[in-house]
């Protein structure tokens, strides 16, 4: 295990699979609430075969974008099959990337994360355009940023406290925005292909930040992380996360999604409960689905009460997106229309 050292970590590795992920709640001068959530993944296609992406390059990227309309129950989510990356990305001292989408409904669009100085970046898509600062060092997970998942290894550092500004476009107008973020980076020699996973990352009122999970289907491993007021951090492996009555069914996948969790972390006399800001956040990707989206949170912290936002992600529920035949009769007209602009396919 080497020790993870900024800002040299914040750029590409040669694992399998990596992403930097981004999450946030954001109020809009319009007065309504909004989330937005962007997520650009690298993956070593040598390694990770993913059967409805087949193209002549090592390391491939794709990315998953989210703008919702907290406000007017109303989801925004684009899906790119395939990101194609610029030479300049990840060549400079600090995180610099940019890719061109060949998004399947709008044509090409430029997205650029961009760093400088460290911790400052930049999202551009076709939805929202936000600059991001962080207010605290990295939380790196389990305490060093090293997590061993039943064999599978990653390394894995949270952003909590993200000030963010800039603006979205919900249905082609322009609403500018402030509000507060969240940013992930992990990277992993491991597929990731048919896991199951139940995430959080909650933003409280009191200054503290939290990231818990639930990894795997038979032996479960739980796994939480805190960043105090202060700067300080906890890690504990010891908490249970467990569903709430009643589940939400995707009319498109028939995918069950339990959307109310209760999160126990006794050693810290923690007890929350969350809820989900919009039930219809579900995203589909090829034979993979998974649930993504804001959430509230209440509870308690010993004997003081506290409440406050997040982000919830559900993967590995099982749905009829499972035929490889049904998932490229889906994507054929626009991704295949994307490659041949991209390859000159024919």
């Amino acid at each position: 295990m080497k020790a993870i050292n900024f800002p040299g970590d914040e750029k590409a590795h040669d694992k399998i699979i990596e992403w930097w992920y981004y999450n946030g709640h954001l109020k809009g001068d319009d007065g309504k609430n909004y989330s937005f959530m962007d997520c650009l993944f690298k993956a070593d296609s040598r390694r990770v075969r993913i059967p409805f992406i087949k193209v002549p390059l090592k390391d491939i990227y794709f990315s998953h974008s989210i703008l919702s309309d907290v406000t007017s129950q109303k989801f925004y989510p684009v899906v790119d099959y395939i990101s194609l990356v610029s030479r300049q990305s990840f060549t400079r001292p600090l995180l610099f990337v940019e890719y061109v989408n060949t998004d399947v409904i709008n044509g090409f669009i430029v997205n650029l994360i961009k760093e400088n100085p460290l911790f400052e970046y930049r999202l551009k898509t076709a939805s929202f355009d936000l600059k991001l600062k962080s207010k605290k060092a990295p939380l790196l997970l389990g305490g060093n940023g090293f997590l061993n998942l039943h064999g599978r290894k990653t390394y894995y550092y949270s952003l909590t406290d993200l000030a963010v500004e800039g603006e979205i476009y919900p249905n082609g107008k322009i609403v500018k925005v402030k509000g507060k973020a969240w940013m992930d980076h992990q990277w992993a020699d491991a597929p990731y292909k048919k896991d199951r996973w139940t995430w959080f990352s909650l933003q409280l009122d009191n200054h503290t930040e939290i990231i818990c999970f639930e990894y795997g289907q038979t032996k479960r491993n739980c796994v939480a992380s805190l960043c105090y007021s202060d700067g300080r951090q906890e890690s504990f492996t010891k908490l249970k996360i467990s569903p709430l009555e009643g589940k939400w069914k995707s009319a498109k996948t028939k995918a069950e999604y339990e959307l109310g969790w209760q999160i126990e972390i006794p050693e810290r006399g923690i007890l929350l409960k969350t809820e989900p800001l919009i039930k219809s956040q579900e995203m589909i990707f090829g034979t993979i689905n998974y649930w993504e989206g804001p959430i509230k949170v209440s509870g308690k912290i010993g004997q003081r009460r506290v409440k406050g936002l997040g982000f919830m992600e559900l993967v590995g529920r099982p749905s009829r997106y499972g035929s490889i035949k049904m998932v490229e009769n889906m994507v054929s007209g626009g991704f295949h229309q994307g490659m041949k602009k991209v390859f000159g396919k024919k």
